[in-house]
């Protein structure tokens, strides 16, 4: 398993930076004037820092782990480099899923970039959002697609477990996680139908590049999907985490869902992608402070109950690769002290400004 982080570029005092060149320079100057923090080894997926969609921006990748314990490591080195890098380009990173101020996004100036700006519009000028993906090794594509169609019921609950992203342009956005809601406006964004094999996920991807609608094969967004790049199976469903530890709980959820897909018996009765939608919504309203979708009886039930069902499904898996005790510990925090949203809205009500909310989040970051 590894998880790749996208954070926004923010001033110290917490305004956001259009300076992800400037940062990607700088790391590759330190870079060759042999600075060992700043080296990179193209070996590791996504390589050590990345740009992303807009000068806002900065990526960062695991290599892949089998341990929880060293994908937590690898999670909080990460963070630490990116911020020491964008510390040299006069910036900070937070993991905050959207600005909380009102800002004008800046597109990378490269050419896809700049032709999906021209095409998709204001979708495009508005996503400026920090995701969470975690990638998942499989045998093959067969493998990895009985992974997606398994993962269809449960990926609500994994997006409720991470929203960081309630305050969106200068206002309360109303929802957990706002990210997702600018996120599915893309046109292949949000859950699926299932599959059924690899035939039938490219016929699927095949039709929407045949539509003419998306640019290429990048532009498949769906919450979960075969990565392009690598042999995995990358969930993209999730905000970033404030808490490097729940951005790992991910990664351990994924990779048991993943192990239970592939023993498991095919889903005699798989929900709707309609009803998938709905829950989706829900968890991005609601996140852990509500009634969530109950992703085996399509009815509504408290967060607590649904997050109770998930730890069950995938408790055999966990017990298995020894990490059960560890996500008991990280549920319980979060369903007990609430995610990087809930966090967001205490310091809210304890009076902070737009500002002081990534201020704050700077800390929790590089904690």
């Amino acid at each position: 398993m590894g998880v790749e982080e996208e954070f926004l570029l923010v001033t110290p005092g917490g305004r956001p930076r259009a300076v992800a060149g400037a940062v990607l320079a700088g790391e590759r100057a330190a870079a060759a004037a042999g600075d060992p923090d700043a080296a990179t080894d193209p070996d590791r997926p996504g390589g050590d820092l990345e740009k992303e969609f807009t000068q806002e921006q900065l990526e960062t990748s695991t290599p892949p782990c089998t341990e929880v314990g060293a994908l937590l490591d690898a999670l909080r080195t990460g963070r630490a480099h990116a911020d020491d890098a964008a510390r040299r380009a006069g910036a900070r990173v937070v993991a905050l899923a959207t600005a909380p101020q009102l800002v004008q996004a800046t597109v990378v100036p490269e050419p896809r970039a700049l032709r999906i700006g021209e095409v998709f519009g204001r979708t495009a000028a508005d996503q400026l959002t920090c995701g969470c993906h975690v990638h998942v090794g499989v045998d093959d594509d067969e493998e990895g697609v009985r992974v997606v169609d398994h993962l269809r019921r449960w990926n609500a609950v994994l997006l409720a477990l991470s929203t960081n992203s309630p305050f969106y342009q200068g206002q309360d956005s109303g929802y957990q996680s706002y990210r997702s809601q600018v996120w599915g406006r893309w046109p292949t964004a949000g859950p699926t139908a299932p599959f059924g094999d690899a035939e039938g996920y490219r016929r699927a991807t095949q039709a929407l590049l045949d539509s003419g609608t998306i640019l290429d094969a990048g532009m498949v967004y769906f919450d979960a999907r075969l990565s392009a790049r690598y042999p995995t199976v990358e969930v993209r469903v999730a905000d970033v985490c404030l808490d490097a530890r729940d951005a790992a709980l991910l990664g351990a959820l994924v990779r048991a869902l993943a192990d239970t897909a592939v023993t498991a018996d095919p889903d005699p009765d798989p929900p709707r992608a309609e009803l998938l939608r709905v829950a989706g919504w829900q968890a991005a309203h609601a996140g852990l402070r509500g009634d969530l979708v109950d992703p085996l009886s399509g009815l509504p039930a408290p967060a607590a109950d649904v997050v109770g069902r998930l730890r069950e499904h995938v408790a055999p898996a966990l017990r298995a690769t020894g990490d059960l005790a560890w996500v008991d510990e990280r549920l319980a925090a979060l369903l007990a002290g609430g995610t990087g949203a809930d966090e967001q809205r205490r310091w809210r009500e304890e009076g902070a400004d737009d500002d002081e909310v990534v201020r704050r989040a700077l800390g929790r970051t590089r904690a």
